[in-house]
């Protein structure tokens, strides 16, 4: 009986890691390559429900693949195709949402 359920851990193991390859190389599709994320400061939220207006202007923009916003930081994390998305676009995006920002120094990265 043990046996049975080690050869399952073992082949488990062994999917596990097939799926890690073959992720690692599907990261280096174009499509991948062209992501970068920047952090946004967005001073003017005042509330726990501003958050929200934010990522939904965000996540409208097209090529943003992830936006994560902050009240504590008073910050807007987002991912996006850099071929599709500038900054200014971002920027655009949550100034007409109501909240002007600004890239946080050393926030822009590319992956």
């Amino acid at each position: 009986m043990k046996k049975h359920w080690l050869v399952g851990l073992f082949a488990f193991i062994g999917v596990l890691l097939l799926l890690c390859c073959s992720i690692e190389a599907w990261a280096d599709t174009p499509l991948l390559k062209n992501q970068a994320t920047v952090t946004l400061s967005v001073p003017g939220m005042t509330c726990a429900a501003c958050p929200i207006t934010i990522k939904k202007a965000l996540k409208a923009v097209k090529g943003v693949s992830k936006a994560a916003v902050d009240f504590q930081s008073r910050s807007a994390t987002v991912s996006y195709d850099k071929e599709q998305v500038s900054i200014k676009d971002l920027t655009a995006a949550t100034q007409n949402a109501g909240y002007p920002s600004t890239v946080k120094k050393g926030s822009l990265t590319k992956k």
